[in-house]
């Protein structure tokens, strides 16, 4: 048996595109379940009232607004009417609790938020005879409220700001923010000076149509550079490596003349007392075994990396062939340019339903007092509190498997691309086609690929939260056993992912199941390996200075737009938001530029170890890759004529000697 139960072969036989049959039946049913228990969670909120709570607000009593409530058992003031009394109101808003992130104030159910400011009880009694509004605890009469002994504890803090109501919630917000300024100031830490905070914003606000333009120009660059990038890959790959060989050149020179220049001048040592030039000695020797151990190494190095590019330059040549084709895929495959588009609105609406469901949960359960405060929250008890952290796996897992089938999906239409020997008899939506092909056999697939990144992203959240939690407390030794732990973790999920990647695309060349795809995959890419790495490390570099490229245009063409604002000051955060948001677009196009790039290279990988272009193996690779294959030929025919007239030379020079001997006898 081989991997999961999946049969061993000797030898597997790629058959691409030819046979389809559904892959990891079990897994896709397991994720169907585990989304439905997702989705349970959803429908045991909303029963259970957490939804309506959260929506229409809840006072401090336990009584949601806008409704008829049942009496709390032990919880006084529970259990009414509040049908007419559809808003919640905080008597001071402005108590925030920064670590738990929510306001500890009494909340009331109220008629009408305050729209002015009210300073004194008298005005607080004419608001409530007036609109029938009582911004006071229940039991307290309105027309009473400057006599009572108890407004000071249970009537709202004067002078009560004024306030509307925010839509949906219904919550009585005030107007005025600036009693948020201490929550802002926890949040916005960079920011010292509110003048500074406000000019910032100022800033933003006068110039969103030129950062909704430049965000604009971003994504059009993107687009732009993953048609073009075929066509300056060539000098931006030769560019780098002859920068990197000189670079280590220069380097290695200025060493060996620093070592040479201190072996020379470096022991002068006139006009110095004795100890004075026993101490210089020792420290010129030190100084000098230290450069000569620098330079000795960059030498090493130096003589290393030429060796590699001289054996490695035709895989250069590989790597420049994979960008050059990979910007022909694009071509025949525009709508590949919507998949960021597509991947960024699942995750968008499925963190919007998490959030949500979130929010819900923390209004969901039995009512507990506040021991501290003595007003009336929700809280999950018992098996139920476990509801939260099946949630938090399911963000992880969920969010994994949207990405996997980005990667499924371009995969799939990317191998159909190759292994379409007439480019004219493309399917009319290849991309269609893959997303079909996806959802009718390998969606078990991919549930099972994300869900191996989802073993290995949890621990390393998990640990994530720790260290946070103990900074500063933990010793050295705990504090740097952590970070290694969570370094190996992401070096783990950076490999798998990598691995699940190539998985994926062997599952859409073969149909096979996960297990065997990736088996398969690995087998390819470890007699690839001197490829991979070169494909890896100088493709990798290409496409982050493309990266740079975007953002730096943007960067530019934002001073420019915004060079009529001589506040200086101003153009910081705009920039800022532009710059990122332009890394973010770059980064997310040209991610799907590296796996067309790495799903070419596994087809051409197996596509050359399976084929050798002869009839009945006729190639299926593009002209350019085509042409690295004869010149790859060429090479190895020229070595192999050298080797023979090599041990040609060999065999005449050891025939002539025993002829050589023979005439001396005679």
């Amino acid at each position: 048996m081989g991997c999961c139960g999946s049969a061993e072969r000797t030898k597997r036989e790629w058959r691409p595109l030819e046979d389809r049959s559904c892959t990891d039946l079990p897994w896709f049913l397991l994720f169907t379940v585990f989304c439905a228990g997702m989705g349970s969670i959803c429908g045991f909120t909303i029963v259970t009232g957490g939804a309506a709570r959260l929506v229409f607000g809840y006072d401090s009593y336990g009584n949601t607004c806008g409704q008829r409530n049942e009496q709390i058992e032990g919880v006084r003031l529970s259990g009414l009417d509040h049908t007419d009394r559809k808003f919640v109101f905080f008597l001071d808003p402005c108590n925030i609790d920064i670590v738990q992130r929510k306001i500890k104030s009494m909340a009331l159910c109220v008629s009408l938020c305050p729209t002015e400011e009210l300073k004194t009880y008298q005005d607080l009694r004419r608001f409530a005879m007036l609109n029938g509004s009582e911004l006071c605890s229940y039991e307290l009469a309105g027309h009473k409220y400057p006599g009572l002994p108890e407004r000071f504890e249970k009537c709202p803090k004067l002078p009560v700001p004024p306030s509307k109501p925010l839509p949906v919630f219904n919550r009585c917000t005030p107007v005025d923010v600036s009693c948020y300024a201490k929550f802002a100031e926890a949040v916005v830490t960079f920011v010292g000076d509110n003048s500074v905070l406000h000019r910032l914003i100022a800033g933003v606000a006068a110039s969103k149509e030129i950062i909704i333009g430049l965000c604009v120009l971003a994504l059009v660059l993107s687009m732009i550079l993953m048609v073009i990038i075929r066509y300056i890959s060539a000098v931006l790959v030769w560019i780098l490596t002859s920068l990197v060989v000189l670079g280590s050149l220069a380097g290695t020179g200025v060493l060996w003349w620093l070592y040479i220049d201190h072996q020379l001048y470096g022991n002068n040592t006139s006009s110095k007392t004795q100890k004075e030039v026993k101490e210089e000695v020792e420290v010129s020797r030190d100084s000098g075994q230290a450069l000569l151990v620098y330079a000795v190494a960059a030498t090493v190095f130096t003589v290393i990396l030429l060796l590699l590019m001289l054996f490695m330059r035709k895989r250069v040549a590989l790597t420049i062939a994979l960008f050059h084709v990979a910007g022909k895929v694009f071509i025949h495959l525009p709508l590949l340019t919507l998949q960021p588009f597509v991947t960024f609105l699942a995750l968008l609406l499925f963190w919007i339903y998490w959030i949500l469901v979130l929010l819900f949960l923390g209004t969901t359960g039995n009512p507990v007092q506040n021991e501290e405060t003595g007003l009336t929250e929700f809280r999950l008890t018992g098996p139920l509190q476990y509801l939260t952290w099946y949630h938090a796996v399911g963000l992880v897992w969920i969010s994994e498997f949207i990405l996997a089938c980005q990667q499924m999906t371009v995969a799939g239409a990317v191998v159909t691309y190759y292994f379409t020997r007439d480019k004219n008899r493309l399917p009319v939506t290849p991309i269609l086609s893959s997303v079909l092909r996806l959802v009718r056999y390998h969606l078990g697939t991919v549930a099972k690929g994300s869900f191996i990144i989802t073993l290995v992203k949890i621990p390393r959240l998990i640990l994530m939260y720790i260290h946070n939690q103990l900074k500063g407390k933990e010793n050295a030794c705990a504090r740097c056993l952590l970070k290694t732990c969570i370094c190996c973790l992401w070096c783990l999920e950076k490999c798998l992912n990598y691995l699940n990647q190539n998985a994926y695309a062997a599952t859409a060349i073969n149909s096979t199941s996960f297990c065997t795809s990736a088996r398969d995959a690995f087998v390819i890419l470890v007699e690839n390996a001197l490829r991979v790495a070169t494909i890896n490390a100088i493709g990798d570099f290409v496409l982050f200075l493309g990266k740079i490229l975007i953002v730096t245009s943007t960067a530019f063409a934002g001073v420019l737009l915004l060079n009529y604002q001589r506040d200086y000051a101003e153009w910081l955060l705009p920039l800022i938001i532009v710059c990122l948001f332009s890394f973010l677009v770059a980064h997310c196009f040209l991610s799907i530029f590296e796996i067309v790039v790495d799903v070419l290279f596994l087809c051409f990988a197996i596509d050359t170890k399976y084929n050798d272009g002869t009839p009945g193996k006729e190639f299926f690779m593009d002209k350019a890759l085509m042409e690295f294959v004869e010149s790859s030929r060429r090479l190895e025919r020229a070595v192999e004529r050298g080797r023979c007239r090599v041990k040609e030379a060999v065999s005449e020079g050891a025939e002539m000697k025993p002829m050589a001997a023979g005439t001396s006898s005679a």
